[in-house]
């Protein structure tokens, strides 16, 4: 897996079974949990970022959404979802982390 995040491979490098049990927990609930296809769940992991705040989180999940065909419009518009629920404030911040990055 690549790592988007310099502290991420920091982290890996520190404290390298706890992101090898992090990881496979990951992986567990990711692709062996559920019925849901790749592509939604990646969206679904770009909203959860963006409206808990966890900007680097949603770096990272945009990133991965992208490689498995998400489209940018796609992403847009799970993000515009947070408007209603979560509020505009906190789409704007998902949306500049996406814009910043595209």
């Amino acid at each position: 897996m690549k790592d988007f995040h310099d502290v991420y491979t920091q982290f890996k490098e520190e404290f390298p079974r706890v992101n090898e049990f992090h990881e496979a927990l990951g992986k567990e609930i990711h692709e062996k949990s559920g019925p849901l296809p790749e592509k939604v769940r990646w969206l679904i992991k770009v909203a959860i970022s963006g409206a808990s705040h966890h900007t680097v989180a949603l770096e990272t999940h945009i990133e991965k959404a992208l490689e498995v065909g998400v489209t940018g419009e796609e992403i847009k518009h799970a993000l515009l979802l947070l408007i209603p629920t979560a509020g505009f404030p906190t789409f704007m911040e998902a949306y500049s982390v996406l814009r910043k990055n595209r």
